[in-house]
């Protein structure tokens, strides 16, 4: 004999309940059936809709009542020949008319009694059985309606009854012995008193129906049909990587049934444990799938972890004192106190000094237990040797489960450093001897984002996902996106590494998406996103909460830089072209470097200096080595160098500059870069980089602009000004040709000074032949003395500026 339980969405609808038939009708060809079901989908929630309202003298439960009478006759009409109806339409009439009048009564007297409630919330079973084995019987198959309700025995318990096993074994293995039918159907989750009295198993008690047949009558197997392809290694609702157990044991399933795992009612594997008989989790919906098979003979995957569950609305309350130190009898005091007001506690520690003890309970209990615990201890209190005991809401218990966690060391660790890492704060921690279940309590803000950030590191080979939000999508923020979808696959294929663009902005518009932005088609989207505010672009970032969040910022604004703390102190990382932060008050600077390594955020602008090439990295290599950085000379601006490069007889300055412009080589504002102060900004990183304390002010900048030029307020007039200087600007070329030399903006560094400027390159000088847009950094050290390291390598561009910042990326998901 075979068990086999619908669960609600299994017998939504007439729809989906052919589908259950199509099931049940296969498998009676083989063997016998017990087949339990629930109520209709939803048809719970409403009978206890309607009997709150009535209680509360609230006529619409007259309404609800109509949906349900409604929702079963329209099953009834689609599942059941017309000439088959009558009698069953009359039955189903009949029942709702009892259930009107018990919500009448509650109305009349205004109060709604647990005997009552588990009266009216087993209609639901009731009419959604009864209607099934209709429906079996005109598919010429021997089928019997039992109510389980007379085979279940519990006691009084209204609400959440405990059953009597010897009892309900005794009557369930007497009907069956002469009860002949290949299928029998029978309604889930109500059962009665030995005196008759209607009494419930709790809500999800229909799995514990089925087990309890399963286990009375020593059943082959317990297959329990539902939506989903069995137990998931972490909720499929929030973490979308989730992945189903093919096997798990009777221990593991409880751990995780327990911790929200909403496929299984928790005390469902009871009854078939002590008979070691194997529950099968399937899908309504994707009958052919493997589902989950629960047994003592889990077959093993090598991953320790089998599951990741949570469970949410928990408070967490502490009682701590002088007080309680060596004092025995505290803990029980406290449990008893507990459980005198039918408080379950789901969570519980305490530290060895016993200065302190902590229990997790629902949130719904928190005001009730506060006020239990503080009058229990109120003596101990009024003499200060306990406080008042602290109660934190709206916490979260998250768990990693598995059956040889025990044999595996440093999984605990790894829990919590992949936490850390993410900023998720731990509230508490618990983990029995078995060592199957690691549990800790976290906000339950946090929930999301660490049931990912878990599954990510223990199920899905390592493979790190990394959230971007992008602010700045011009040549350089094109050309990145661009590399981003170019580069995916390659990413996830050899470094596991998932990238997502969950943000993109631009100083119009802004796009938000959870599950990643659409990379082939992001430009009509943004098109189409919200006005751009920073502000809610920030409380966005801040809302979603996601693992590995990185926020890249490709705009040269100075309001965006300043947005950097903001984003450290939520442990988002941030990367960045824009030298406006790093080139700030050094104290600014400073602030940001430590705020990055006190919330573990990386902080990267390798791309502030040099586009693309490793300048940053590299200084930052020495230092941390021991070398000291005692001189630097550079040309930094690839924008100058290509246009001092291509300054000539036959093109003009202007027309040089135009065109640095058209190829994405200068700023938006070109007068940034001719003016000297990009390069000074450079520059002054690179101080600072390298260990010293300098202010931009203390930089010299020689500029070879005249005042005038200097002076415009847009771009239209700078250029107009570099015309009518443009003898200004030959001068300077015709001293070059004389000198035989050539024009090169550099950058340089030594004891404690530093300036920027024009200056006249001989043949023989590192610098001379640098072409095109090219940069060059010497950095003289205590290692490198006479010979300097160089660096050299293209320094403008928004190819090589965007692959600078991917670099950054990347460096952030290798880490």
């Amino acid at each position: 004999m075979k068990v086999l339980k619908f669960g609600g969405t299994s017998v939504a609808n007439a729809q989906n309940i052919k589908l259950a038939l199509d099931i049940i009708l296969n498998k009676a060809k083989q063997e016998q059936l017990i087949v339990v079901v629930s109520a209709l989908s939803k048809v719970t929630d409403l009978l206890q809709l309607a009997s709150e309202k009535a209680a509360s003298k609230d006529e619409i439960y007259k309404e609800i009542v109509a949906e349900i009478e409604k929702k079963h006759l329209d099953t009834i009409k689609e599942l059941i020949p017309v000439s088959e109806q009558s009698g069953l339409l009359s039955h189903v009439k009949r029942i709702i008319n009892h259930l009107e009048t018990l919500l009448d009564g509650c109305f009349l007297l205004g109060e709604l009694s647990l005997r009552t409630s588990d009266t009216i919330l087993s209609f639901g079973e009731l009419l959604s059985s009864y209607i099934i084995a209709e429906a079996l019987k005109q598919d010429v198959i021997k089928c019997s309606y039992k109510d389980s309700g007379e085979l279940i025995k519990t006691n009084a318990n209204f609400g959440k009854a405990a059953v009597n096993f010897e009892i309900t074994n005794k009557l369930i293995s007497d009907f069956f012995t002469l009860n002949n039918s290949q299928v029998v159907v029978m309604p889930g989750f109500i059962a009665s008193t030995l005196d008759g009295k209607n009494t419930t198993l709790g809500r999800g008690g229909s799995d514990y129906t089925a087990a309890i047949m399963a286990g009375a009558l020593n059943a082959t197997d317990l297959e329990i049909w539902t939506d989903v392809n069995g137990m998931y290694t972490a909720n499929p609702k929030i973490v979308k990587q989730a992945q189903p157990i093919a096997s798990i044991s009777y221990q593991e399933a409880m751990e995780l049934s327990h911790f929200g795992a909403k496929v299984l009612f928790p005390p469902t594997i009871q009854p078939v444990l002590r008979k070691n008989i194997p529950i099968l989790i399937k899908n309504t919906f994707d009958p052919e799938a493997e589902g989950t098979c629960i047994s003592n003979n889990a077959v093993a995957n090598g991953n320790p972890v089998k599951g990741i569950s949570h469970i949410d609305n928990i408070t967490l309350i502490t009682l701590e004192g002088p007080g309680m130190i060596g004092v025995s009898g505290s803990s029980k005091r406290l449990f008893e106190v507990l459980s005198q007001e039918d408080i379950n506690v789901v969570f519980i520690t305490q530290a060895s000094s016993e200065h302190s003890i902590c229990i997790g309970i629902l949130n719904t209990d928190a005001q009730v237990a506060e006020n239990a615990i503080n009058k229990a201890f109120e003596t101990e209190i009024s003499q200060n040797k306990i406080d008042l005991c602290i109660v934190e809401k709206n916490l979260c218990i998250i768990a990693l489960v598995g059956e040889n966690m025990k044999n595996h060391q440093g999984l605990s660790g790894k829990m919590f450093s992949t936490l850390g890492k993410n900023n998720v704060n731990i509230r508490a921690i618990a983990q029995g001897a078995s060592e199957r279940n690691i549990s800790a309590v976290i906000n339950e803000r946090d929930v999301k984002k660490a049931l990912n950030t878990l599954h990510e590191r223990f199920f899905e080979d390592n493979t790190k996902q990394l959230n971007l939000f992008v602010m700045g999508v011009g040549n350089v923020g094109e050309k990145f996106i661009d590399q981003i979808n170019q580069q995916n696959k390659f990413l996830k294929d050899n470094l596991k590494i998932n990238l997502r663009v969950i943000a993109l902005a631009n100083s119009r518009k802004m796009l938000f998406d959870e599950d990643g932005i659409n990379l082939e088609s992001w430009q009509p989207l943004l098109d189409k996103g919200e006005e751009a505010n920073k502000d809610l672009f920030i409380y966005n970032v801040k809302q979603l909460n996601l693992r590995n969040s990185i926020f890249v910022d490709i705009t040269a604004n100075e309001s965006v830089s300043q947005t950097y703390e903001h984003f450290l102190r939520e442990s988002v990382a941030v990367v960045t072209c824009n030298k406006i932060a790093c080139s700030s008050a050094y104290d600014n600077y400073k602030n940001l470097k430590n705020l990055s390594r006190r919330y573990n955020a990386p902080f990267l602008f390798e791309t502030n200096v040099g586009a693309g090439l490793p300048i940053i990295d590299t200084v930052k290599n020495l230092v941390v080595s021991g070398d000291k950085v005692n001189k630097i000379q550079a040309v930094l601006s690839g924008s100058l160098n290509f246009i001092f490069n291509n300054f000539d007889k036959n093109n003009s300055f202007y027309d040089v500059v135009k065109e640095a412009g058209v190829q994405g080589f200068t700023e938006p504002d070109p007068k940034i870069d001719l003016s000297g102060i990009d390069v000074a900004r450079k520059i002054l990183i690179l101080i600072r980089e390298s260990g010293y304390k300098m202010e931009i002010e203390e930089i010299e900048n020689k500029s070879f602009l005249p005042v005038e030029c200097m002076e415009t307020t847009n771009n239209e007039d700078f250029f107009k000004s570099l015309i009518d200087y443009a003898g200004h600007f030959e001068a300077i070329l015709a001293e070059a040709n004389e000198k035989e030399s050539r024009l090169k903006f550099v950058a340089q560094f030594e004891n404690g000074k530093a300036s920027v400027g024009l200056q006249f390159i001989p043949k023989d000088h590192p610098f001379y032949n640098l072409e095109g847009k090219d940069n060059i950094v010497l950095f003289y050290t205590d290692r490198y003395v006479d010979q300097p390291l160089l660096i050299k390598g293209a320094g403008a561009g928004a190819a090589v500026t965007a692959s600078g910042i991917f670099a950054d990326v990347i460096r952030i998901g290798n880490v």
